[in-house]
């Protein structure tokens, strides 16, 4: 008896060291001398050691921060732009078969992809048309990581970053197109109130006496307040008229 627990126990630390547990958010690759055999599930598999070898593939989703680029837009001005991008392993076999890193492939992938997007747009649309260009890096580098098993969910850019002295000129632009609307709108706002200046006038003189009565109404109100100085405009004319009556 004392010599099968002594023989059963050799069995049973081998049998533990052929366990591999593969979790439920991965995908155990299987090589079985040097060649692809299968894709384990999650769960515990049987291993036979050094005939077979298990890499594991982390099949969450991936957030990958595309670090600061130096690039040109297409109207030729400087900037630095950084991204992030999510994407998650579609095929555990492709990823490991088919390219030796996928994250660092990704992550060159996107690199390259954003430069070359941001060369081909405006400085004034890289800044209005955000979601578009990520979506259209978004396509680029999902067609070209398809066949590595890779699927690629969403690109967005973070950060834009303009140089200082454009930073001013920007702002020079616009407080020039502020104070153009405000002449516009001050200019409107005469326009307006001429016109409105000519309609009274001209009622005013259609209507004989109208013009005293507005006259008399002006005095009413300035006599409700006694600190108002009231100078009385005579026209030459009339003084004109005054110094002939002297005469006689």
């Amino acid at each position: 008896m004392f010599n099968t627990i002594f023989f059963g126990w050799p069995v049973i630390i081998l049998i533990l060291a052929m366990i591999r547990q593969v979790n439920q958010y991965e995908r155990g690759v299987l090589l079985t001398m040097g060649k692809y055999s299968r894709t384990w599930n999650p769960g515990w598999k049987i291993l036979i050691p050094v005939f077979q070898r298990m890499i594991k593939v982390d099949i969450r989703t991936k957030a990958v921060d595309v670090p600061d680029q130096e690039a040109i837009t297409k109207d030729n001005i400087p900037i630095r732009i950084n991204a992030v991008i999510y994407f998650r392993v579609l095929s555990a076999e492709k990823a490991v078969l088919e390219v030796e890193d996928f994250l660092y492939a990704v992550s060159q992938l996107a690199q390259t992809t954003m430069r070359n997007a941001v060369g081909e747009v405006t400085l004034d649309e890289l800044l209005s048309k955000k979601a578009q260009i990520s979506e259209g890096i978004k396509k680029t580098v999902d067609i070209a990581s398809d066949p590595w098993g890779v699927d690629v969910q969403s690109v967005e850019l973070k950060d834009i970053v303009l140089p200082e002295s454009l930073k001013r000129t920007i702002a020079k632009v616009a407080e020039a197109e502020r104070e153009r609307q405000a002449v516009i709108i001050n200019s409107v706002g005469e326009v307006a109130s001429a016109k409105n200046m000519a309609e009274a006038a001209a009622t005013l003189a259609a209507q004989p006496g109208a013009l005293h009565l507005r006259t008399l109404q002006s005095i009413n109100d300035l006599s409700s307040d006694q600190s108002n100085t009231v100078v009385w405009m005579v026209p030459v004319e009339a003084m004109k008229a005054l110094e002939g009556f002297v005469k006689k």
